[in-house]
């Protein structure tokens, strides 16, 4: 694909992540888009970006660029992907993909009619930990699954003052815990272990205390900050996880993966996997051991920053998607796949109730 040109919707994880690792792969990012236009010219200044805009309409309507990243609100993802699919653009999208189910099948089927190419966001499955995971799996490591444990205890909301009032804090703009980074386990316990069957879940709002600029005052907030789930897979086996940004101190995240004939553990510091992680194993009662990474599930670092690389990956696998006409996974039917799940944990919430994934 000779010059290919991207437009870049939405600047805050788009200006830190996307931005760079389009560029990096060989992309001209075209035009920047942000609803502030102080933030719009401060950003492509920085990056060296011609255009700037503050209406995603005006983005999608350009004929110059052929495709679109959205790094928005989730509330927003749908029609900018719809717009933008209509326009002939290929698409990448962030997670969590859309509001709900409904939403997300549009997306997909959008993306089918249109015959373009379209992902989601989830760069965890290109991490080596992630990758190198799915194929010990895949080559039978630990014989029939039966459950897979997750831990992740951050304390980014555990904080001597109320945190700063911001969209994430508001269901209708799509905020939570759930959504921001269980979607991004979601995906991948689905690309392990195939699709999940039923749902049981519990959301709690440990520190729901903001501080809201404009008023001075401290509001509370209305998404999840703490969440807890069980499912149950197609295949066989379950996954249990439990996760927080109210926890303090930060104890990083913690997976265990477990069969009749072995396991595989991986450990993280932080919210996001990284791109030197290591995997350790047991087999057949064996001692647990690290697992020497395979060079093809290496990364190199970029010292930007620790989440680029893997980026990177998948703009890799976006290019190629379009150069043959496919759209690699994680494509717009695992968002739509994910989006199945998130609607029914958050069911199972509100109701306590064991929700079958239609």
């Amino acid at each position: 694909m000779a010059n290919p040109r991207v437009g870049i919707v939405g600047l805050g994880f788009g200006a830190q992540v996307h931005l760079p690792a389009f560029q990096s792969e060989g992309w001209e990012v075209a035009v920047v888009c942000s609803r502030h236009a102080d933030k719009a010219r401060a950003a492509a200044d920085a990056a060296g970006v011609a255009d700037v805009c503050t209406d995603p309409m005006q983005l999608v309507a350009r004929d110059d660029i052929s495709a679109i990243a959205i790094s928005t609100p989730p509330r927003t993802h749908h029609p900018i992907a719809m717009a933008a699919l209509a326009a002939g653009k290929h698409v990448l999208c962030e997670k969590p993909f859309a509001m709900n189910a409904t939403e997300a099948a549009e997306m997909r089927d959008a993306a089918a009619r249109y015959g373009r190419t379209a992902m989601v966001a989830h760069e965890f499955r290109y991490t080596p930990q992630r990758a190198y995971i799915g194929q010990l799996l895949r080559d039978g490591y630990i014989g029939r699954f039966t459950m897979c444990t997750l831990e992740l205890f951050l304390d980014r909301y555990a904080t001597a003052q109320p945190r700063a009032f911001s969209w994430q804090a508001l269901k209708a703009e799509g905020g939570g815990l759930l959504g921001a980074l269980g979607s991004h386990y979601i995906d991948g316990l689905r690309d392990w272990f195939g699709e999940v069957v039923s749902v049981s879940c519990q959301l709690a709002a440990l520190r729901p205390e903001v501080l809201d600029a404009a008023t001075g005052k401290i509001v509370t907030a209305e998404s999840d900050d703490t969440f807890s789930f069980t499912l149950n897979f197609a295949g066989g086996g379950m996954a249990l996880m439990i996760a927080s940004f109210a926890a303090t101190p930060t104890r990083g995240a913690r997976i265990a993966v477990m069969g009749d004939e072995g396991t595989l553990m991986a450990e993280q510091a932080g919210p996001n996997p990284t791109d030197d992680g290591v995997v350790v194993g047991s087999r057949k009662g064996s001692p647990l051991a690290p697992l020497p990474t395979p060079a093809r599930f290496r990364l190199d670092k970029d010292a930007r920053d620790h989440r680029l690389m893997a980026f990177r990956m998948l703009v890799r696998d976006f290019t190629e998607g379009i150069a043959n006409a496919r759209s690699p996974n994680p494509n717009f039917e695992d968002g739509w796949r994910c989006q199945q799940v998130l609607d029914a944990a958050r069911l199972s919430s509100d109701t306590g109730a064991l929700v079958k994934v239609a």
